[in-house]
């Protein structure tokens, strides 16, 4: 299972994932769900992943190959570094895992395996602002608006009450942040198919490259004191809250 986060701020972007694949009572397994597209002053993408590892793994090589086989002045359709907008590269990301279940939907469906992902694509184009996007198996998206400024994917019931009460576009990149944090330790004690190492990506808007990629295993100091100083708080919360009246004890 997979716990995986975007959000689109007024001052730019936050991107946190887990890495467990694989949860079981004698094996447990990581594998990297996040991947950075990068031209520094140009553009920058993250692309953050969830289902199965093999259909997400054959996405991003389809996407790399793209880019690197490109040839100016051929006719070629437009990839990830030559996309104009962030419509047009989500459109590349689609059109890439359409390739995919083209070529290995039918090897799955003969295993009774179903062609199972989903990813959040966002990121920034010099000329315009940055967007983020929700990518389904079909190759299909929906863009984040004002109203509805976050995706995630993966086990997201857990996470997801804390960041609808406190991130708005006028979240500050810092405090989306922490929210994303404390999202995924609330899934991460919900749910063992969930764990770290985590990992963080924040992007200014405007400076078209990655502000921090950070990297967290359980023990990260600041992982730590997230989990336990919002662990204390909600308890000091619940008990500061009056007792049902009818239930008082005289």
């Amino acid at each position: 299972m997979t716990y995986c986060v975007g959000m689109l701020l007024d001052t730019g972007l936050v991107f946190l994932s887990d890495s467990r694949t694989n949860a079981g009572v004698d094996q447990i397994s990581s594998f990297r769900k996040v991947t950075v597209f990068e031209k520094p002053g140009d553009r920058v993408m993250v692309l953050l992943s969830s289902g199965n590892l093999a259909i997400s793994q054959a996405l991003v090589n389809v996407l790399q190959e793209q880019m690197a086989g490109f040839v100016p002045g051929q006719g070629q359709p437009p990839n990830l570094n030559t996309a104009v907008n962030m419509f047009e590269a989500a459109r590349c990301v689609g059109d890439a895992l359409r390739e995919v279940h083209k070529r290995d939907a039918a090897a799955l469906e003969e295993h009774h395996i179903e062609f199972n992902a989903s990813f959040i694509f966002g990121g920034q184009i010099g000329g315009e602002l940055p967007r983020l996007f929700h990518v389904y198996a079909a190759g299909n998206f929906i863009e984040a608006t004002f109203d509805t400024p976050y995706f995630q994917i993966g086990e997201s019931k857990y996470g997801k009450p804390i960041i609808d009460r406190v991130v708005t576009r006028s979240t500050s990149l810092a405090e989306a942040a922490k929210c994303a944090l404390i999202s995924m330790d609330s899934t991460i004690r919900s749910n063992l198919s969930v764990g770290a190492p985590l990992d963080l990506v924040c992007i200014r808007r405007d400076a078209l490259k990655v502000m921090s990629h950070i990297s967290m295993d359980a023990e990260h100091d600041y992982f730590r004191m997230i989990r336990k100083r919002w662990s204390e708080s909600l308890r000091h919360a619940f008990h500061e809250l009056p007792d049902p009246e009818w239930l008082r004890s005289s």
